[in-house]
């Protein structure tokens, strides 16, 4: 992981501050979070304070800081989700894995998070599974949904 934040920061010049979202996208995506080691790496690189990244970081619900699980849910809660009931499908999620949104469970097998919006409103409420949409889901089918991802887990 290291090598890969080394190799993404020679592309970015030294104090550029513009570059520190690009950046930690960047990061984000080749290393799957945002790590201590990489905020501070990037806060060198750029002469920024670990606490001025974190406090940037954490305003924007794209960035991670924490290795996302085998299987990763997202739950869109947008507008349009929201007045579709997402607020019951994310209670439904975090009753089931006993997890928090944002968290990640301890055998590392599921997380899930809350995103403002999937652009696919008119079939809210949506969610995200490993990159595939489900669409107008509601909570009743919540628990067969594990049930299935636990045994692709378990059978992988």
């Amino acid at each position: 992981m290291a090598e890969d934040i080394e190799k993404i920061l020679k592309k970015y010049k030294q104090g550029r501050r513009e570059d520190l979202i690009p950046l930690l996208q960047e990061i984000q995506s080749a290393t799957g979070y945002l790590s201590e080691e990489a905020i501070v790496k990037v806060g060198s690189h750029l002469g920024l304070s670990t606490t001025k990244i974190f406090g940037l970081a954490t305003f924007y619900d794209q960035f991670r800081f924490f290795p996302a699980g085998k299987i990763n849910i997202k739950i869109c809660n947008g507008t349009s989700c929201f007045m579709n009931g997402s607020q019951a499908i994310i209670e439904k999620f975090r009753e089931e894995l006993r997890i928090a949104p944002g968290q990640t469970a301890r055998n590392g097998n599921f997380s899930f998070d809350i995103v403002t919006c999937m652009g696919g409103c008119f079939h809210g409420p949506v969610i995200l599974v490993n990159g595939e949409y489900n669409i107008h889901v509601r909570p009743e089918q919540v628990p067969d949904l594990i049930k299935r991802l636990k045994y692709i887990i378990e059978n992988d």
